[in-house]
């Protein structure tokens, strides 16, 4: 009944939105890539598009996008995808499928038989399956892990991205992000001083970037966030996406650009979302970006291209041959599965020191990972479940993790010390090294020979400035002048300053500099 009422509702406020008409029987073939099915005013268009990362065989998914192909607003079975074979077919039975190349059907809309007439694809990005008096199907009604402008999110509706989903609690306006449909990590009561519960809460992604819940019971819409480009430009559109790292964003993208900018996370700390690095995966963060990483080398990887898939034992704990020991991760946090209520009674929660915290998970067969907490409440989570248990690595965490792993233990290698980075240091120091030391060569060699040039050339730097003429006397050398130079430079003993005890004195110029030359008088100082 409720569905009925939101579909005539639908109809009766976007009635003015324009809808291009598509016939029973139509096909989309993933193989052809210039075919689609576009809204009149060609803002979305529904084609095929090469799933990403590229795979081999290339597959390709029905998508609806935004006008420059991105973002992608909805997905025929939510991402599910075909070969190169494969199509979308309307069917004359009223059945909107998408068909793998050997014929079987990868998704169907269910609504077979249903007296559907035509399909129809909105300037508001709504493809909507009708009877002719009215919807059996939307996108809007189904979505898939997104919702635009003028989509309406109701309790029951439900957006899904791998392990992820997102939903609105009932009645409560509460949001919700969970993990495998069990673990709630993100729960966002919009509206606390609400004492009683909505009647019908509704949450919508507006034009302008504002993210907001509705209900009769609120004199004024409730605001959830704001996109940090709200109100700004035009033909811009703003989408609300669960993205398949377990994190809800709001997107913004001008019409045609063909590209997509992120203007709100839920989740500012992406390593705070639950099983992001998968079992036994350790979050943590190289230049700003969140990697994922094993807990030591006594792990591996699940699968090597991609290690958000987690990590497995090398040497399973039953099939140790050794010493089963307890690895220390400083500084880590291992979540709960499932999260665990903080009280005394919970078997998990215990009120222990950190010593006492690693012994008790050791001498327990249950117990695979503990962690003691040192931010003053003394809690010790006992992690007894071996099904997902992930972590977050931070050197501003307040907390000490340890994992049960069979010895002997193999720590990663502090960060600094990684093999890759100590080889790029290294070749980063020679090259340093060689600059500088070639530098203080190269100015020590030009230094030394230009002083010997400047001593074999005296006579030629005579008509120089005494700037570089006077250069060896800086060097703090003797400096030999033969007679003739003094005999020239004090104009042949013409201009006497004064006499003393050993001979007299006289005015000079050498090198464009006044010196005093004194001449010695017997022959027994000549030599000296």
């Amino acid at each position: 009944m409720r569905l009925i009422l939101q579909a005539l509702l639908h109809s009766l406020f976007f009635s003015a939105i324009s809808a291009a008409a598509i016939s029973p029987g139509s096909t989309l073939f993933a193989s052809n890539k210039n075919q689609s099915w576009l809204s009149p005013n060609k803002t979305f268009s529904l084609h095929f598009i090469p799933v990403q990362p590229p795979t081999s065989p290339p597959s390709f998914i029905a998508a609806i996008v935004f006008s420059g192909g991105v973002p992608i607003i909805w997905s025929a079975g939510n991402g599910a995808s075909v070969d190169e074979f494969g199509s979308l077919q309307f069917l004359s039975t009223g059945s909107l499928r998408l068909v793998n190349g050997s014929g079987a059907t990868v998704w169907d809309s269910g609504t077979s038989n249903m007296g559907v007439s035509f399909a129809s694809l909105g300037d508001d990005g709504n493809l909507v399956l009708s009877n002719g008096t009215g919807i059996v199907f939307s996108s809007f009604e189904n979505p898939t892990d997104t919702i635009v402008p003028y989509q309406n999110f109701t309790v029951g509706k439900v957006l899904k991205s791998g392990l992820y989903s997102f939903k609105m609690q009932s009645n409560l306006g509460n949001l919700v992000l969970s993990w495998n449909g069990s673990v709630s990590y993100w729960d966002k009561r919009v509206n606390s001083s609400l004492n009683g519960s909505l009647t019908w809460p509704v949450l919508r992604i507006q034009q302008t970037g504002v993210l907001s819940i509705h209900d009769p019971n609120l004199t004024s819409s409730t605001i959830v966030s704001y996109s940090s480009d709200h109100a700004e430009g035009s033909d811009v559109l703003r989408i609300l996406r669960l993205d398949n790292d377990g994190n809800l964003r709001i997107y913004s993208s001008s019409r045609g650009s063909g590209s997509e900018t992120i203007r709100w996370a839920a989740i500012e700390d992406q390593c705070e979302v639950f099983g992001y690095c998968g079992k036994y995966g350790i979050c943590s963060y190289k230049n700003l970006i969140p990697i994922c990483k094993c807990p030591s080398q006594n792990f591996e990887m699940i699968d090597p291209n991609d290690n958000r898939k987690g990590c497995k034992r090398i040497v399973e704990l039953e099939n140790c041959q050794g010493k089963i020991e307890m690895l220390q991760l400083d500084h880590a946090l291992i979540f709960s599965y499932p999260p665990i209520p903080i009280f005394s009674a919970n078997p998990e929660v215990l009120y222990i020191p950190n010593h006492a915290c690693r012994a008790n998970c050791l001498g327990s067969d249950s117990c695979f990972a503990s962690t003691s907490l040192s931010d003053g409440t003394g809690i010790c989570y006992i992690k007894n479940v071996d099904d997902l248990i992930s972590g977050y690595q931070n050197a501003a965490l307040l907390s000490t993790s340890y994992v049960k792993v069979c010895g002997p233990l193999a720590p990663n290698p502090p960060p600094f010390l990684e093999t890759r980075k100590c080889n790029d240091w290294g070749k980063h120091a020679w090259i340093i090294v060689v600059l500088v030391l070639g530098t203080i060569l190269a100015f020590i060699a030009f230094e030394s020979g230009f002083w010997l040039w400047c001593r074999r050339n005296r006579m030629r730097l005579r008509g120089l400035s005494g700037h570089y003429a006077l250069l060896e006397y800086a060097s703090s050398a003797l400096v030999q002048v033969s007679y003739e130079e003094l005999y020239q430079a004090t104009m042949g003993f013409r201009e006497k300053l004064g006499a003393g005890p050993f001979g007299a004195v006289y005015r000079g110029v050498l090198a464009d500099t006044i010196v005093a030359v004194k001449q010695l008088e017997g022959i027994e100082q000549v030599h000296k």
